[in-house]
This record gives structure tokens, sequence and C-alpha cells, in this order.
């Protein structure tokens, strides 16, 4: 055998550069399954890896190891992987951002951390859902405060085709926090700013759907509990849009007798002060300075709905 052909034996057997990323990719992703944070950054310490840092592998579905971290709750290889120039918006294949991800599995202190790290609270602009979406629908309430905190919409819509326009009445957070009866989620959207008239109030939309429901029919047709009604109420739904000629459709009794009140009692002076000031708040998107107000703490208590009227 000659020299040359003993170089082409050794020149096969070689992996190719490709070959050789795809397996330090895979050592990546293996140091991020396993939550072994010390190997990790010991990885990372070598050009190969970090230069591969925002790459996609794993069985089934690629994913980068940010990404898969934020599904797993590996919170110190998050801070490992940030730290060292991952991309913290990277997309999937599904459009999800790592931050998504995270508020999906309910893991809090890994969505902090996205936050944190510049993550944009709202996802992206490519998936039709939201991380507000998500968090309001599965009940994670301080997920919900954490992403409204950094700025995220509480009206944000599910993006839909114009064809599924009418389907729109019922994917508000609002909505889904209600129909799936979580209350602290309900309040902590109207706290930061959620149209309680949605659907309502929006031109737009009320050109694409003819006989649009509020959140207040929804409360009412799903049975809902009392204090979603009053929340509704107390934050200044207007109780005249819904039909209360088929109460025959709404199954709580007790709720239907407060709509019915409170159409014929007018609100307090206190009340509408408090309204209108939220209001004026709302509209200049300073909602969440509220309690930055230099006004007494007991009225600044009653604007946050601390506490009721006397």
């Amino acid at each position: 055998m000659s020299v040359m052909d003993i170089t082409k034996i050794f020149s096969l057997l070689k992996p190719n550069e490709e070959e050789e990323d795809l397996a330090h990719a895979r050592e990546l992703h293996l140091a991020v399954s396993m939550d072994n944070p010390e190997y990790l950054q010991s990885l990372l310490l070598e050009k190969k890896y970090l230069q591969l840092i925002n790459s996609r592998t794993g069985w089934g579905v690629p994913v980068t190891p940010l990404r898969l971290a934020a599904s797993m709750g590996s919170l110190e290889c998050m801070k490992i992987l940030l730290a060292n120039g991952a991309e913290v918006d990277i997309l999937d294949v599904k459009a999800q951002t790592p931050l998504f991800t995270a508020v999906s599995a309910g893991h809090y202190d890994c969505v902090r951390e996205l936050l944190k790290a510049g993550a944009s609270p709202s996802g992206s602009i490519y998936n039709n859902c939201s991380p507000v979406l998500c968090a309001a629908r599965e009940g994670r309430t301080n997920i919900l405060r954490e992403l409204l905190e950094y700025g995220a919409e509480a009206n944000v819509r599910s993006k839909l085709p114009n064809w599924a326009a009418n389907n729109t009445s019922s994917t508000g957070p609002l909505y889904l926090s209600a129909i799936y009866g979580h209350l602290e989620c309900f309040k902590t959207l109207l706290l930061y700013g959620a149209d309680p008239d949605y659907n309502c109030s929006d031109e737009t939309l009320l050109k694409k759907i003819k006989h649009p429901k509020t959140v207040l029919d929804i409360c009412l047709k799903h049975g809902c509990r009392t204090p979603f009604l009053k929340l509704l109420v107390d934050f200044g739904a207007n109780v005249y849009l819904p039909d209360i000629h088929i109460s025959k459709s709404f199954p709580d009794l007790e709720a239907m007798e407060l709509l019915v009140r409170e159409r014929v009692y007018p609100k307090s002076l206190m009340s509408q002060s408090r309204l209108s000031i939220r209001k004026l708040l709302r509209e200049v998107g300073k909602i969440h300075l509220i309690d930055q107000l230099g006004i007494p703490q007991t009225i600044l208590r009653y604007l946050q709905h601390q506490i009721g009227e006397k």
C-alpha cells in the first residue's frame, strides 16, 4: 500500500468540520439536559463551543441550549448561557421564544431572568399566542404580573387570520382567566390596564365582529363566580352592554342580580373618581406607576382596589 493510499484512508476516517460542529453542539445540549452548569461553563471556555452557543440540536425538534434550559427550568445553566452571549429572543421552529417556553412550563425564576436579560415580554410577532395569553390561561399570576411589569400588553389578542375574526371574541387574556376561573390573574390584568369592555371599544374589531361579546357577557354565560362580575363593575365595565332579556341563559342568579342592581344605583363619587384617575393614567401608559403617586397610602390603596368603599 502506498503512502498516498494510507493518507487517503486517514482523511476518510477524520470527521469533517460539520460533523465536529454537530458533536460539539450536542455536547452543549447534553450539559444543559443534565442540568450541569459546571460542565456547561467548562465547555464554553473553549472557543469551538462558544461559537455554537445558538446552534440547534437534540432529539425530535432541534432547539438551542437556551431554549432547552428555559423549558427545563435550569436557571443556573440559563444564567451561564446568557452571560456568554446566547441570543435571548432566538426562535424555535414554532416561532416561540425561550421566554414563551419558560412561561408555558411555569418556571417563574427563569421568566424573571430572561426578562432581566432583555427578553421581549410580548414574545414573537410570528407566533399566534403570547406569554400573557399563556400565563392568563394557566393561572400563573406571579408570572403574569412579571410580564406586565416589563411592559407586556394587558389587552393582547391572538393573531388569527381574517376569516377567523369572529373567534377573537373569546381569546383575550381577560376572557381566558375568567373562563378558567383564575380570579387573581383576572384582577391582575385589570390592575395593569386591561379593558373591562374588551371587544366593545376597539373600532377596528367592531367592524369585523357583528355581535361582539363583552367580558360581562362571557362571565354571565359561563357561570363565573360573582367576584369576577364585581371586579368588572368596580373597574368600570359598561353594565348596559349585556342583554339581560336573555337571562335564562345565565346560570348564576347572584351575578345577574348584581348586574341589575348596578344598573339601578349610580356609582359613588369615590368610585367615579377612582375610575377617572385610573383611566387617565392608562391613556398615558403610566398605570403601572400608580403606586408612585405622592398621595396618602389610604387613597393609594383605594386606587389599587386594595380596600373597598366605606
